[in-house]
């Protein structure tokens, strides 16, 4: 029986476009022309000029051959060019590959050659790891140089600066929204369990529904003032780069990050938005009085990683910034579960609403569907706030796949869901609440480090016979990795000996902060049993041992 709703109405221009972020600075640009879009420091660019210079570089890249499915890798903290990229290299066709410039040199090699990139924007203090990682890699692409005034300047190693690149750009360059918004816009690494990270690919589609669901959610649609204290490359600063613009918002780039920048801004500029790690939250609470910044604003804060303790949710309230609970990964865009807050919450104790405000939450709007259950059957497990499970998702804010991974990307898709790897138990009111992390991430400081690396490196020394890493609770960074070590007999070495052969073989954010010494809980089989190391770190950070 034929579908009469079908016949003869087919998909044409008219009634049919691609999904795609690169829409939102067009009409941002049109409707609000004259409207601060990006503030950094003394440098203001208003909607008109921002989108201009997005299509200055999107015409400057194109001259330089880069079209559809080529990487344009970025090393930047927030600056204007870093916001510029997150249009312009899509522009063209092409897929922006933001760099966290936290990694080592051969971290950053393995993504610049694993991601084939063919130009690389690097700010000017990053020279010297740029430099040492381009020497590893095999792939040879053309270097611009960001000599970001705010910054502390360096060495300029590519072969033009960034203002004169884009200077010989068109600012009227004609570009088009994708063909197909299945296409990849972006591509980000996750460190998942093993050393080597994987590549996460980003479509079009994606990107605007996350970045629409991110201001939708959080109620930020009146023009938010967002401060940048998120880094960019975090999934595309969680897809805030588009997302602010999709709604007018101005974008107040933040360098370096501290309490004293952050107090400035939120009194000098208005702050109504920022999102950030539990650290974020610690440099406002914890800020001097010397730091310290009067402001009269209500001010919104999302956080994600650890759940908020309850004192410094409400210290953060003290101070008059209500904070945001929300869950995600890179695999879906960066946050897409979020707990909603109830109006009920609001007569509650403090230490109720805390509670409940720590758990990680319902799906975004844009999510389509969420759930716990046994992680081998696939069965949803009882909604009784008890009984663990893995926790799935699927929907369009979902990753194509990873980079040249069709092992990884079958397994991470397995069953019609997307595994996330993190177990938590379902409530009643269909809230999830995570548990644990069966990949054993550790996430310090908003970083995502894989224990397993930080084993490979330890078990490079010497004197180790045996190590298990696992997080240890901390209240600046929300996790610290702690190393368990058991040393080969007979053989002494202290706990900073350990921790300086991770600086030599570890970016230092890697590092374990704490070492203990001693036999290791294994099974039968030989092996360690990391939930026992894992209930000592908890127990030692609580008893406040080194």
């Amino acid at each position: 029986m034929s579908n009469h709703f079908e016949a003869n109405m087919d998909k044409n221009s008219a009634n049919y476009m691609s999904l795609s972020p690169l829409s939102f600075i067009r009409r941002s640009a049109t409707v609000y022309p004259n409207r601060a879009a990006v503030v950094h420091g003394d440098t203001s660019y208003t909607y008109s000029e921002f989108y201009a210079r997005c299509r200055r570089l999107a015409s400057a890249l194109s001259k330089h051959g880069i079209g559809v499915g080529d990487c344009v890798a970025i090393m930047s903290p927030n600056t204007p060019p870093m916001l510029e990229a997150h249009f312009g290299i899509p522009m063209t066709g092409g897929v922006i590959n933001a760099l966290n410039y936290r990694l080592d040199a051969k971290a950053i090699a393995f993504i610049l050659d694993h991601g084939e990139a063919k130009v690389l924007l690097t700010d000017t203090e990053f020279a010297p790891i740029i430099k040492e990682a381009l020497k590893l890699a095999k792939v040879e692409p053309i270097v611009i140089d960001i000599a970001d005034p705010e910054g502390p300047g360096g060495e300029k190693i590519g072969k033009v600066d960034y203002e004169a690149f884009i200077a010989a750009g068109d600012p009227a360059f004609e570009w088009s929204l994708p063909d197909d918004e299945w296409n990849a816009i972006a591509l980000n690494y996750t460190s998942g369990t093993t050393g080597n990270p994987k590549g996460v690919v980003f479509h079009h589609r994606g990107a605007y529904l996350n970045a629409v669901g991110n201001v939708f959610t959080w109620g930020a649609t009146g023009g938010p003032i967002y401060l940048w204290t998120l880094p960019m490359f975090h999934c595309n600063g969680w897809c805030f780069t588009w997302g602010v613009t999709a709604v007018g918002g101005t974008n107040v780039c933040l360098r370096n990050v501290n309490s004293r920048s952050i107090y400035k801004a939120f009194e000098t500029k208005g702050i109504s938005h920022l999102c950030g790690a539990p650290i974020v939250m610690q440099m406002i609470v914890n800020a001097t009085v010397e730091e310290r910044r009067p402001f009269d604003q209500q001010i919104e804060f999302m956080t994600a990683a650890a759940p908020p303790p309850a004192a410094v949710l409400a210290a953060m309230a003290e101070e008059g910034i209500n904070v945001t609970h929300v869950y995600g990964l890179t695999e879906i865009y960066g946050p897409a579960i979020i707990c909603a807050w109830q109006n009920e919450w609001d007569d509650l104790p403090l230490d109720e609403r805390a509670r409940l405000q720590s758990r990680q939450g319902v799906p975004y709007e844009v999510l389509e569907d969420m759930m716990v259950a046994d992680p081998e059957t696939m069965v949803p497990v009882a909604q009784d706030g008890e009984t663990m499970g893995e926790v799935f998702t699927r929907g369009n804010v979902t990753m194509k796949g990873y980079l040249k991974n069709v092992n990884a990307t079958n397994e991470a898709f397995a069953g019609g869901w997307f595994h996330t790897g993190d177990l938590g138990v379902w409530h009643a009111d269909g809230y999830v609440e995570l548990k644990d992390r069966s990949k054993d991430i550790i996430i310090s400081g908003g970083e995502n480090i894989s224990s397993i690396e930080v084993e490979d490196a330890l078990y490079k020394h010497a004197a180790i016979a045996a190590v298990g890493v696992v997080a240890r609770p901390d209240d600046k960074w929300g996790e610290t990795p702690c190393a368990f070590i058991e040393l080969k007999p007979g053989v002494v070495v202290s706990e900073e000996e350990i921790i300086d052969h991770c600086r030599n073989n570890l970016a230092s954010f890697k590092c374990p902060r704490y070492v203990v010494f001693g036999p290791l809980p294994k099974t039968s089989t030989g092996k360690v049993q990391k939930f026992k190391l894992r209930d000592q770190a908890k127990n030692m950070a609580g008893a406040g041992q080194q």
